[in-house]
């Protein structure tokens, strides 16, 4: 398997990964609410060179993708991740890991102090997330809990703790 970031031609293939990962959470006649958010991160201009990553196996399609965009804690400038997609036949094999190192890999290699994302504490607690209030990061809705975690990177300073801003099209779905 390769992770790298998407071709341009390869944003319909994203799509459709992200829309076979979230398809349980959507009713059948409509498309998961994270394939809009991805159309309109992807245009926008808040999508961080080199945290949108693709995974691809050897003779096949994308089997799963990560966004980075640009976000704020506080007044420092700060990584939001997702959403993070993997195909459905490819799940429990690995792709969603790499996807989480390569792009935390990335992001602390670019100097951004935090990153941050919404998702299940069990799973992404294994690659250094946590509860995100611990760390001093405040969720853009309160009722997001535990569910709403970050990681300190290298670059990680006492001024980035606050409120967690998104990138605009976060907030407007």
């Amino acid at each position: 398997m390769v992770i790298r970031p998407p071709d341009p031609a390869e944003q319909a293939s994203a799509l459709t990964v992200i829309a076979a990962a979230f398809a349980s959470a959507a009713s059948p006649d409509s498309e998961p609410a994270e394939v809009e958010l991805t159309r309109r991160l992807l245009v926008g201009p808040d999508v961080v060179a080199g945290l949108t990553l693709v995974a691809v196996r050897p003779d096949s399609d994308i089997v799963g993708v990560v966004v980075g965009t640009r976000a704020r804690v506080g007044d420092v400038d700060a990584i939001g991740l997702g959403p993070l997609a993997v195909r459905p036949d490819a799940q429990s094999a690995g792709v969603g890991s790499a996807l989480v190192h390569a792009v935390v890999t990335a992001t602390d290699a670019l100097g951004y102090p935090v990153a941050a994302l919404l998702g299940d504490p069990a799973y992404y607690s294994r690659f250094g997330f946590s509860a995100a209030a611990d760390l001093g990061v405040v969720a853009p809705d309160p009722r997001w809990g535990e569910h709403f975690q970050a990681r300190r990177l290298s670059a990680w300073t006492e001024t980035a703790v606050g409120t967690f801003r998104y990138a605009a099209p976060f907030t407007q779905m």
